[in-house]
């Protein structure tokens, strides 16, 4: 019998910052436009985690089937491992779908029908990332989705359902979250290059790869950071997002070393804390007069 726990830990919590941080973001990005709506702002929070948890478990169930999980370094595989049925797994993401597109449709009558379209794109995109007969994450296009989705859509739709427009700010944090959540994923890939090359699962990483998706990894970390200074013109305290740098340097200093295997699970959550801290110190700096 599947525990709560092995729920838990086939949600991939570790996970959750990419979904966290781009919502502080785009709340800091609508709070600077004078439009701070606290009960929007956290039906976006629950789009947002609900889609996160969404495709962690619909990349868990087509993994699993397709045989691309049987060996694997990191978290917990609920299909592959054999710790729970196909089918519950693609329920349970199914569900966190539902969710997200509940909360959604109450976002899009507060303010446009539109964001009901956005909706739907960012469900077909989280499950046809594995998913489907021709899941593009096989192709080498993950990191578009990440980016789009949990960078950009996460950022821009968090601050105009508070704002109802779009503002620069919004797009400025909007590409350094995509990076960072790009960043995540990199890492991901690059540690599983042998098993997902085994099973012609040709991720950007695999493409690139191990030395140059190294390099795009140090690329990503470092751009969040540009566009905090490029925010500052705006917003001067957006600099706080700076003190941020010294959670970069681990990570940065493990990828160049070569990590690989279970080292990289340190990468993973060190990244993911950097996420975390940036979008609070970015969403603060950015609402701060």
């Amino acid at each position: 019998m599947t525990s709560l726990a092995h729920w838990v830990e086939g949600a991939r919590p570790r996970t959750l910052p990419a979904a966290i941080s781009p919502v502080l973001v785009g709340t800091g990005a609508a709070a600077a436009a004078s439009s701070f709506v606290w009960d929007r702002a956290l039906l976006a929070l629950l789009v947002s985690l609900a889609l996160q948890v969404g495709v962690n478990y619909a990349n868990d169930y087509s993994d699993g089937i397709r045989g691309t999980d049987e060996v694997r370094v990191g978290p917990l595989r609920l299909v592959g491992s054999g710790v729970a049925s196909a089918r519950s797994v693609k329920l349970a993401a199914f569900t966190s779908f539902g969710v997200a597109a509940v909360a959604g449709l109450v976002l899009a009558l507060l303010t446009t029908p539109w964001l009901l379209l956005v909706g739907v794109a960012a469900i077909a995109a989280a499950w046809g990332y594995t998913g489907g007969k021709n899941p593009y994450g096989y192709k080498g296009f993950g990191e578009v989705f990440v980016f789009v989705f949990f960078g950009l859509v996460a950022v821009i739709g968090t601050t105009y359902v508070q704002v109802e427009r779009i503002t620069w700010l919004a797009v400025a944090g909007g590409i350094a979250s995509g990076a960072l959540a790009c960043a995540i994923l990199v890492t991901n890939n690059v540690r599983d290059i042998p098993t997902d090359r085994e099973h012609d699962k040709l991720t950007l990483a695999v493409r690139l790869g191990d030395a140059r998706s190294r390099v795009l990894y140090q690329a990503l970390v470092v751009v969040p950071f540009v566009f905090a200074v490029v925010a500052a013109f705006s917003r001067p305290l957006a600099l706080i997002a700076l003190l941020a740098t010294p959670l970069a340097w681990s990570p940065l200093q493990l990828v160049r070393g070569g990590a690989k295997g279970r080292e990289l699970v340190a990468v993973l959550q060190a990244t993911g804390k950097l996420q975390l801290a940036f979008g609070i110190l970015l969403g603060a700096g950015l609402a701060l007069p």
